[in-house]
């Protein structure tokens, strides 16, 4: 099973994101609402993913990426960045710091499932690690 780390300082945004994902792919989610938070679960959960909102009063998601990416134990778990701001300026800064997408608010919370398994590669049932039965050798 997928675990996905969500990191939003908005109450609302984490509970529909992970009732989404839970409901949409049937993910195991991780919440923290600020990113040091974050980082302290992804370090000792190590997710799959890792979808952080931009804009967090202390520590941004952009200064909270570029945190993960000092520390060797998470630097490599894909980080998509969930961001209002969708003036083309912003995108192309974004993108720049290396993360694996940028998806804009609002999101359809039925269709975000998709777009991360999308950015990332992962076929529609690699949620599932159960094994698919093989037919007996005749």
């Amino acid at each position: 099973m997928r675990r996905i780390l969500i990191i939003d300082d908005e109450d609302d945004i984490r509970e529909v994101a992970a009732l989404s994902l839970e409901a949409t792919a049937g993910w195991e989610i991780l919440t923290a609402n600020s990113g040091a938070k974050g980082i302290d679960i992804a370090v000792a959960e190590q997710p799959d993913a890792i979808l952080m909102d931009v804009m967090m009063p202390e520590v941004d998601g952009p200064t909270t990426f570029r945190n993960m990416q000092q520390n060797p134990a998470i630097s490599s778990i894909p980080v998509l960045l969930l961001t209002a701001k969708v003036q083309g300026v912003d995108q192309r800064r974004f993108a720049g710091l290396g993360v694996a997408a940028v998806l804009f608010k609002p999101f359809d919370p039925l269709t975000l499932a998709d777009q991360i398994s999308e950015v990332l590669g992962w076929s529609k049932n690699s949620h599932s690690e159960q094994p698919v039965p093989s037919e007996p050798a005749v």
